[in-house]
């Protein structure tokens, strides 16, 4: 049977805008650090008749009928995040990422209590207390940034920020942070002042699964993360945890609830209402492929590509913010050029190069034009490209931003050049 059949029947509409996606993205270098592409398993998994059903509740304490085989598999996809990440507990409800973030800020603090995190323009998340976010209205930000000369961290400064303001969680975890993460120097920094310590390895996590990053898990009081990104799962988020509050007199001295007891209670019934059991379902199933040696391979190669692109536009004269990678991402930093990095982003895009204007540590633009891009390579790998195919990215992306006064003339070319590239790779959840 045709894919969409019924679809193409009675919505054509919809069906020919599904179309016309699937062939952009199976004809364009998809480079945004945040997406990736999903197997046919795990479409199919999020398109069952899963969809039909409510769970409000937890597995064996639902509130409704009906639930027995629901049971089973939301059980399952719990063991399989901690079999895969090696946590003591993991909350699977999660209807994204912020609402993950939100949970933990629910089950953690309180109301105006202090918290650490990456502002937005140095790299970190929203939910991380950045002012226009719920996280920066309902509780108070106390900053803190790479070195804006190395890029990387300053543990010392970060140390120094902590005692002083005694934050009642530290998070670490960003957006756009192109450096390992050592989360035992940021333990040792919460365990002085007794705060929570709280990693989001949205971005990361398949680098952790492939032993390519530092693991926070044994480090971290709670992993926030994402399942859509590296991930390769539906849009979704989950939450993995220890049992026990390490805390002898934990921070809610009236609730005889655990760790993670409080990590569900957050989620359900103080967030969300009934799970989405057709994602879970898919979530379940990219837990299942990510435990796989191929997986682990993507993963290591996923930092290779990186490492090789962010070199081979250095060797071209390009600047990257903190001077290259280790990570998937990497971050063209156009300070000194007079095109914005809204503008390269619209003409890499216009070129079938599709990233995201994104800001720079230091910018002087405002965010809504930015003086960066983001880029990342982990679709790119999804679809079987390596350090050799790294070079004609570049070699592209050069080609662009050298000729953004002229891109219209340009872009044609390079789109029709790009198209021609990606009809040897295989895309998942398009080709067979």
């Amino acid at each position: 049977m045709e894919r969409y059949s019924h679809l193409k029947q009675t919505d054509p509409e919809i069906y020919e805008l599904i179309r016309k996606q699937t062939n952009y993205e199976s004809s364009t270098l998809k480079m945004i650090a945040s997406e990736s592409y999903a197997s046919f398993s795990v479409l199919e998994a999020c398109g069952s008749i899963l969809t039909n059903k409510y769970a409000e509740g937890y597995s064996g304490a639902r509130y409704y009928e009906g639930n027995e085989f629901v049971d089973q598999l939301e059980t399952l996809a719990i063991n399989r995040a901690k079999r895969l990440f090696g946590a003591e507990h993991a909350n699977v409800q999660p209807y994204s990422g912020s609402p993950a973030n939100h949970a933990v800020y629910r089950a953690l603090l309180k109301t105006g209590d202090k918290l650490m995190g990456m502002p937005v323009p140095s790299g970190g998340h929203l939910t991380h207390g950045w002012k226009v976010n719920f996280s920066g209205m309902d509780y108070v930000q106390i900053p803190y940034s790479p070195n804006p000369e190395t890029g990387k961290f300053d543990m010392d400064q970060i140390r120094q920020t902590a005692k002083k303001e005694r934050p009642k969680m530290i998070w670490v975890g960003a957006t756009a942070y192109p450096h390992k993460i050592e989360y035992k120097d940021f333990a040792e920094i919460a365990g002085e002042i007794d705060a929570y310590l709280v990693a989001d390895i949205a971005h990361i996590n398949a680098l952790i699964v492939a032993g390519v990053h530092p693991d926070p898990v044994p480090y971290c009081d709670v992993v926030s993360s994402t399942s859509h990104k590296m991930l390769r799962g539906p849009r979704a988020g989950f939450l993995l945890s220890k049992k026990e509050d390490r805390f002898q007199t934990n921070y809610f001295s009236d609730s005889k609830l655990n760790l993670a007891q409080r990590i569900d209670r957050a989620v359900f019934p103080g967030l969300q209402g009934g799970p989405h059991l057709h994602i879970i379902a898919g979530m379940a199933t990219a837990f299942q492929e990510a435990m796989t040696p191929e997986f682990k391979n993507y993963g290591v190669q996923v930092a290779k590509n990186a490492k090789k692109l962010a070199d081979s536009l250095l060797a071209k004269g390009y600047t990257l913010a903190g001077g290259g990678t280790d990570t998937h991402l990497l971050i063209l930093d156009f300070r000194k050029e007079e095109f914005t990095g809204k503008e390269a982003a619209k003409a890499l895009a216009q070129s079938g190069i599709i990233a995201n204007f994104n800001m720079v540590p230091g910018d002087p633009r405002s965010p809504f034009v930015t003086s960066g891009v983001r880029l990342g390579t982990q679709s790119l790998t999804t679809i079987g490209m390596k350090e050799t195919d790294m070079e004609k990215v570049a070699g592209w992306i050069d080609r662009v931003c050298r000729n953004i006064v002229r891109i219209n003339d340009e872009a044609p070319k390079i789109r029709l050049e790009i198209a021609e590239f990606c009809s040897q790779f295989q895309f998942p959840g398009i080709t067979e």
